[in-house]
């Protein structure tokens, strides 16, 4: 499957939420806690092919994604396969037997709304609030638009990047992406 999708820096949750729902967007899933471990081998040959391997924590339930290499676009564009786990601790025990490890965790609070051909999700993360609108090119662009940005407030960095950036730009000294009181 193909996945295109974008991000919107918002000032903050309540700004990010007001702007749309006034899109019309319909609540789709209400906010909750997700948590996600990326696995790569020691020597990091998942990342050096740009490919992302993940289990998302998501309200009881596990999802393994797979996400191949970006495509070079104005929007993200990447293969993208996920499916549920049911023993997330069987899998674990899989990926330790075939040198996959956990390099990188990260957590965010989502809220999804739904219009037309596009999915919204709220997200707050410990680095700011952003809009991830994935869809169509035309929905997206439509989205963007209702939500008063343009395509020049696209961002297409993964939250592991954009916590990297922000890791170095105040010196933290987490390797995480956490809420401080996980």
């Amino acid at each position: 499957m193909l996945e295109r999708e974008i991000k919107l820096r918002f000032s903050d949750p309540l700004v990010a939420q007001s702007a749309i729902l006034a899109t019309g967007a319909t609540p789709l899933r209400q906010r909750r806690l997700q948590e996600d471990s990326l696995f790569d081998t020691e020597d990091k040959q998942l990342h050096s092919r740009q490919c992302t391997l993940r289990i998302r924590g998501d309200n009881g339930e596990n999802l393994l994604t797979l996400k191949g290499p970006a495509r070079q676009a104005q929007m993200k564009l990447r293969e993208e396969y996920e499916t549920a786990v049911e023993n997330k601790q069987a899998l674990l025990k899989i990926f330790e037997g075939l040198g996959l490890s956990v390099c990188f965790r990260y957590q965010k609070y989502r809220e999804e709304f739904s219009f037309k051909d596009v999915t919204i999700a709220l997200d707050e993360t410990p680095v700011g609030t952003y809009v991830e609108i994935e869809g169509t090119e035309k929905g997206i662009l439509e989205m963007t638009r209702l939500l008063g940005r343009s395509s020049e407030d696209f961002i297409v960095d993964s939250y592991r990047s954009l916590f990297m950036k922000h890791r170095n730009e105040y010196g933290i000294s987490r390797n995480d992406m956490i809420f401080e009181n996980s």
